[in-house]
C-alpha cells in the first residue's frame, strides 16, 4: 500500500508543487491564483505571471495550502486559508449565499484540488481534506467552508472537480448550509464547540 505524506507549501517545496500541478488540470496554467484575483485582473495575467504571483504568496507564507506525497512523489495539492486571502471568493455570486460574512478572518476556505493523473482514485482529496481541516483548525479556524460539485445532480469532467465532489466533504463531516445551483454546494464544517 502506498505511503501517502502531507505537507505545508513552503518555499522548499515550491518545485513539488510544480510538479503536483503539471500532472493533470489545471493546475499548471492556474497556478492556484484564480481565487485572488477579480476577473479583470485574471484576464490580464500569464502563465508565468500567476507562477511569478504564486511563489511570491509561498515565498511570503503563511503557507497557501497542502502538497501530497504519494511514496515520496509530489502528487496532489489543496488550497486552504481565510477565505479573507482569496478574495475572488467574495465576488463570486454562486457563493453570496454563505452564511457568514466575507471579511471574517475565522472562516477558511478550501478551494481547490489538484492530483496528478496517475494518481487520482487513491484518497487523496480525502487525505488532503482532512489535513485541510486539522490545517486550519490549527491556524485559528472556526469553520472551514467549501464549495463542492454534486455529481449525483450533473455528470462533471475532472477538470471541473477542482471544488471537490460533495460525497467527498460529507464523509469528512461537512454539512450543506447552501445550494446555489442544482449541482454546486456550500458546504461548512465547524471546528469549535
Amino acid at each position: 500500500m502506498a505511503e501517502i505524506t502531507i505537507q505545508t507549501a513552503t518555499p522548499d517545496r515550491f518545485d513539488d508543487i510544480q510538479h503536483a500541478f503539471a500532472g493533470g488540470g489545471d493546475g499548471a496554467g492556474c497556478q492556484c491564483v484564480w481565487w485572488l484575483l477579480r476577473a479583470k485582473d485574471w484576464d490580464a495575467t500569464t502563465v508565468d505571471s500567476r507562477r511569478d504571483m504564486f511563489r511570491a504568496e509561498v515565498d511570503a507564507g503563511p503557507p497557501p495550502g497542502l502538497l501530497a506525497y504519494i511514496d515520496g512523489t509530489p502528487a496532489a495539492w489543496v488550497r486552504v486559508g481565510p477565505r479573507t486571502r482569496q478574495p475572488r471568493l467574495a465576488h463570486t455570486r454562486n457563493y453570496a449565499a454563505s452564511p457568514d460574512p466575507f471579511d471574517d478572518p475565522s472562516v477558511w476556505a478550501v478551494s481547490c484540488f489538484v492530483v496528478r493523473r496517475e494518481f487520482r482514485g487513491q484518497g487523496l482529496n480525502r487525505a488532503l481534506l482532512d489535513a485541510a481541516v486539522d490545517f486550519a483548525r490549527d491556524g485559528g479556524a472556526r469553520v472551514v467552508e467549501a464549495y463542492p460539485i454534486d455529481v449525483r445532480v450533473q455528470k462533471t469532467s475532472t477538470n471541473d472537480l477542482y471544488h471537490g465532489a460533495l460525497s467527498t466533504f460529507e464523509a469528512a463531516g461537512f454539512h450543506e448550509v447552501a445550494r446555489p445551483k442544482p449541482h454546486l454546494s456550500i458546504v461548512q464544517r465547524d471546528l469549535v464547540g
